[in-house]
């Protein structure tokens, strides 16, 4: 039968082109109808794509239904259109942790057939995100970043090609000189921009050069954004250390000032990861505060890798950012590390995380409201990580339309309770073990400060457990979770 998946609220800008597809599994062929839909919108029934524009200020709740010849799914769904995007946090793909700086048009475009091919779509995951070493040098008619020709010959086309697959895609920059990838920035010495390959690439192996790594004299925010929106972009990632807000706000309001939405995600954090005996200086946090409203997601982490000390470090002891994660902007830790990786250096291999790691950082970046963009080789999708990111229960905590963080509500050392509030009244409950023995992990209603009996679902097992009194107790793997639905008794 149909299920209908993904954000139940979407954002759109007055007078921004209007895009999104409906995620639905079941079988088909299937049919999508819509109740409430306003003028200036089309859904195409057979494919469930919503397309058009509108261009006053509003909100508009909308029943979306999907039909095949087993039944029938309806879903409550609301558009607002304002001033803010990306209202749940981004779900998709990247290909940093699949081949590094190595990325062409091929990789590219056969990523985001896999995403459909695999139905990872069908459940959310719809962006599809090239990072740095796509650029070349600067060019045409705006004196913008244009892709290096040999790797990326129709970088307009690719774009498209996404679009049709009903699908969304993503961009990289970097205000400085030279991105991390020793290739060319969004900044100057030369007022046209110039920017020499070989003596760049050169200086940024030293670190103790400034210019590299650093934001010149002129700025080209306003050009590439430009070529970004012609190009038909939809997200943008901004990536240098570290963040600060006049650099933030340059790229804002170049982006804003095109008239399309594209999401704007700041990496990389540099300092805003590091920590002083354990807790997140003030000074950072001043920092996310002044640059949220700006942004729709931003590294409060390091590079995550496929080791559980980088996952521990991520996912726990975050709960100082916990105030900033609101609707249209969220605290991002880093890629998911599921999956077939390589970084483009040396043979593929697969996740060297265990499986109940696994489960703990899909667990926790839910909980985080974190945006959730896997970076795996997709043509190789074992039947765990397939499973592991197609739980439209457990995917349905990190599309909470509430976008809260979760934070930990009880500790008893290396045994630690997170929890989340959601949007219709329930609660979202990690219990996890962050030791290397088995032990039993409780959560007690006062932690949540809730009375009387609580039905719990396990989230992983997609069940009902029952129906408990005052608390509630499980084992818990090593490095492992246990991922609750908590609510009211009926």
């Amino acid at each position: 039968m149909p299920r209908i998946n993904g954000p139940k609220i979407f954002g759109v800008r007055p007078g921004s082109p209007f895009f999104f597809s409906i995620p639905a599994t079941g079988d088909r062929p299937m049919q999508f109808s819509a109740d409430g839909l306003p003028s200036g919108l089309q859904l195409d029934a057979d494919t469930g794509r919503i397309t058009g524009q509108l261009n006053q200020k509003g909100e508009f709740n909308i029943t979306l239904h999907a039909k095949n010849a087993l039944g029938q799914a309806n879903r409550p769904f609301k558009i607002i259109v304002g001033d803010e995007i990306g209202l749940t946090p981004a779900m998709g793909w990247n290909n940093y942790d699949f081949s590094g700086v190595h990325v062409d048009q091929k990789i590219i475009l056969a990523a985001a057939h896999a995403l459909v091919d695999s139905g990872l779509a069908q459940h959310g995951w719809v962006y599809c995100n090239t990072d740095d070493g796509w650029q070349g040098l600067r060019g045409g008619d705006l004196n913008a970043i244009q892709p290096d020709s040999k790797d990326f010959p129709d970088i307009a086309g690719m774009v498209q090609e996404i679009h049709r697959l009903g699908l969304k895609a993503g961009i990289y920059t970097t205000p400085w000189v030279t991105s991390y990838g020793k290739h060319i920035g969004g900044s100057s010495e030369d007022s046209q921009g110039a920017w020499n390959a070989a003596i760049n690439a050169a200086d940024s192996n030293n670190h103790s050069q400034k210019i590299p790594y650093a934001i010149a004299q002129y700025h080209f925010a306003v050009p590439d954004a430009k070529q970004f929106a012609l190009w038909g972009f939809d997200y943008v990632k901004y990536d240098w250390a570290p963040i600060h807000l006049a650099d933030t706000k340059e790229m804002y309001d170049a982006l804003r000032a095109t008239g399309r939405d594209m999401l704007f995600s700041l990496s990389n954090n540099g300092l805003v990861g590091y920590r002083v005996n354990g807790s997140v200086p003030f000074n950072l946090l001043t920092e996310i505060s002044d640059v949220s409203p700006y942004a729709n997601s931003w590294r409060i982490t390091d590079d995550v890798h496929d080791m559980w000390s980088h996952v521990a470090r991520s996912a726990f002891d975050q709960d100082a950012w916990a105030p900033y994660s609101r609707p249209g902007h969220f605290n991002d830790l880093d890629l998911l590390v599921v999956g077939t990786l390589s970084w483009g250096r040396g043979a593929p291999h697969q996740t060297h995380l265990t499986p109940d790691e696994q489960y703990t950082q899909i667990s926790m970046w839910c909980l985080m409201s974190s945006p959730l963009l896997l970076s795996c080789d997709l043509q190789k999708l074992d039947p765990f990580t397939l499973s592991l990111i197609t739980n439209d229960d457990v995917l349905d905590v990190d599309q909470d339309s509430l976008g809260k963080q979760a934070t930990c509500v009880a500790k008893d050392g290396d045994l630690n309770v997170y929890a989340k509030p959601l949007e219709d009244g329930s609660w979202a409950v990690g219990l996890i073990n962050r030791g290397t023995e088995n032990a039993t992990v409780t959560l007690k209603w006062s932690d949540l400060k809730l009375t009387g009996k609580q039905t719990v679902r396990d989230l992983w097992r997609q069940k009902d457990v029952g129906v408990f009194d005052q608390q509630f107790s499980s084992p818990v793997a090593p490095h492992g979770v246990v991922l609750l639905r908590v609510s009211a008794a009926t």
